[in-house]
């Protein structure tokens, strides 16, 4: 019996840390969740082509808020003389009322992002692309761009066939329970003509030992 659960969850306070940061009373914790959802929502429909990573928000004050954007084309969300960082400030502010600190944080290897790899295969699947020949090409450029080791799963009607099943392959390690292992996980949706194909992608980016801290990168850009 297979027993499953999400790779970071798993390791969250070990190896990764909480995209959403926060405190709450028991009556205030359902809104902010909801409010950290349609923030994260809005930003991924607005800029979807930018290559949007992960999302993440931190609350100090009750009115102010910090949003963290890492995206594979920083430029398309900064815009020309950060006019498109300013408009979605403003937009996020409108949508939140509160006070909006943004920043922008670019993805330095997209090669080796799960999400990123995961929405890259799904675009590919909607323009008709072999489903195998998208998978093989996007292990051999995680291989290539030093990662430890990659798999990568879809499920749906591939191919257009009529019944629906589920192929995956993987190349190098995957130590999925390994809680030090550093293994960055993502999914995406390929809504084809003939039904949805699921994405998942797991990449394992080394181990990290004790005495060592996987920091999260400077904020760079934004307002």
């Amino acid at each position: 019996m297979g027993q499953k659960i999400h790779p970071k969850g798993f390791r969250l306070g070990i190896v990764k840390d909480w995209d959403s940061r926060w405190f709450g009373t028991r009556k205030t914790v359902p809104e902010l969740l909801l409010e950290d959802r349609a923030i994260r929502a809005f930003i991924k429909r607005k800029h979807f082509n930018a290559g949007i990573s992960r999302i993440e928000v931190e609350r100090g004050a009750s009115n102010r808020l910090r949003i963290t954007v890492h995206t594979g084309k920083p430029g398309m969300v900064i815009g020309k003389g950060g006019v498109g960082v300013e408009a979605l400030r403003k937009d996020l502010e409108a949508l939140t009322k509160k006070q909006v600190n943004l920043n922008v944080v670019e993805v330095k290897s997209p090669e080796v992002d799960a999400q990123l790899v995961a929405e890259n295969i799904a675009s590919q699947l909607v323009k008709r692309i072999a489903f195998r020949r998208a998978m093989r090409q996007a292990i051999q450029r995680a291989m290539r761009a030093n990662a430890r080791g990659i798999k990568v799963a879809v499920a749906g009607r591939l191919g257009g066939a009529e019944i629906a099943r589920r192929e995956w392959t993987a190349e190098g390690s995957i130590p999925l329970h390994t809680l030090r292992a550093d293994i960055d996980y993502g999914f995406a949706e390929a809504r084809t003509t003939y039904g949805v194909i699921g994405v998942k992608v797991w990449i394992f980016k080394g181990q990290v030992l004790p005495g060592t801290v996987r920091r999260r990168p400077a904020a760079e850009g934004g307002r």
